[in-house]
């Protein structure tokens, strides 16, 4: 049985006619069914929003403002939303039958819900291939490098994701919503900034659950990093006050002081002030640790691992474009 709460749902979308119908389903057959489902397209050439109005629920509005960012839709949604209470998530994704009924808690404790406070629910990352399928492993594989692992949520330092949230709209105002200044990555790294920055509560919920579908092939995940990457970059954000030294910035400088150190020592192998073999030696141990990553991440799945070595290249070479990119238009700007 579901029961109507009083929580409005919002989400952003651009051509997502591959995955917003499983979203949907998933959101209309939620335990708790949200008041509203308020959807911000952005200008879908494809099928999204023939997909989108042939649900004929009440409950889904549907707002299409061509070219919006993603920031701006995001608080476009929730400026429009008519209770206090917003959850989000992404297309993409695929909400569990309990996955709102287990975000709202927090604020079902609470009466007032007036007060500021933002929920970070999780997310299983998915694979979207059959495990018979050498693609599947592939995916496995990007899981260790696109989010948070279970093994690794912490219920104290997890930072929420838009794909899994919860919030106020006061917690959002004090915030000062999204960041307007970022196109379409890193606007929930800047969220989650000014969340630690104002004091604001969070709760971390981990079985307040979407499952993320991983990327296709290798080109999609290189493109996703890349964006994180330049978001990240025109972020600005060094060092984080909820990740310390941790934060995407300082491992994007240390990415690229690897790269730099790296190809030193290539030239010196080239013009013979050192041993190719240093070279060779030092980039060996840097494709096994990559793969050891993965073996020691994926419950020791050599199937997985293997692909470690390749999806690590990958990754720092989509890094470093993105941060050149990001660079470049701030200058440009």
């Amino acid at each position: 049985m579901t029961r109507k709460q009083k929580i409005s749902l919002v989400v952003t979308v651009l051509n997502e006619q591959t995955s917003i119908k499983k979203l949907l389903i998933s959101l209309l057959n939620q335990s708790f069914v949200p008041s509203e489902i308020i959807i911000i397209d952005a200008g879908s050439s494809d099928k999204t929003l023939q997909i989108i109005k042939s649900f004929k629920s009440k409950n889904i509005k549907l707002i299409v403002k061509s070219g919006i960012s993603r920031s701006k839709a995001r608080n476009l949604g929730v400026g429009l939303a008519k209770e206090n209470i917003i959850a989000m998530t992404d297309a993409g994704c695929v909400a569990k039958k309990n996955w709102l009924e287990n975000l709202a808690k927090p604020f079902l404790k609470n009466e007032n819900n007036s007060k500021s406070l933002v929920v970070a629910g999780f997310y299983d990352m998915v694979p979207t291939f059959s495990k018979r399928d050498i693609r599947h492993n592939l995916q496995e594989c990007f899981t260790v490098f696109l989010g948070t692992l279970p093994r690794d949520f912490d219920k104290n330092t997890f930072l929420p994701s838009t794909r899994s949230i919860a919030f106020t709209k006061a917690a959002w105002k004090k915030a000062d919503g999204f960041p307007t200044f970022l196109n379409d990555t890193a606007e929930d790294t800047m969220f989650n900034q000014k969340l630690i920055e104002n004091a604001i509560e969070i709760k971390r919920i981990k079985n307040a659950r979407v499952e993320w579908s991983m990327p296709e092939n290798i080109s999609v995940f290189f493109t996703k990093i890349k964006k994180y990457a330049k978001g990240d970059i025109k972020s600005k954000v060094i060092y984080s006050q909820a990740k310390g030294i941790e934060s995407h910035n300082i491992k994007v400088i240390l990415v690229l002081t690897r790269y730099i150190v790296g190809g030193g020592i290539f030239l010196f192998s080239v013009f013979g002030f050192v041993s190719p073999f240093v070279f060779v030696g030092l980039f060996s141990i840097y494709l096994f640790f990559a793969f050891l990553k993965v073996f020691l991440k994926t419950n020791k799945r050599v199937e997985i691992a293997v692909w470690g070595p390749v999806v690590q290249i990958m990754c720092d070479l989509a890094v470093m474009l993105g941060f050149a990119e990001g660079i470049m238009e701030q200058w440009a700007t």
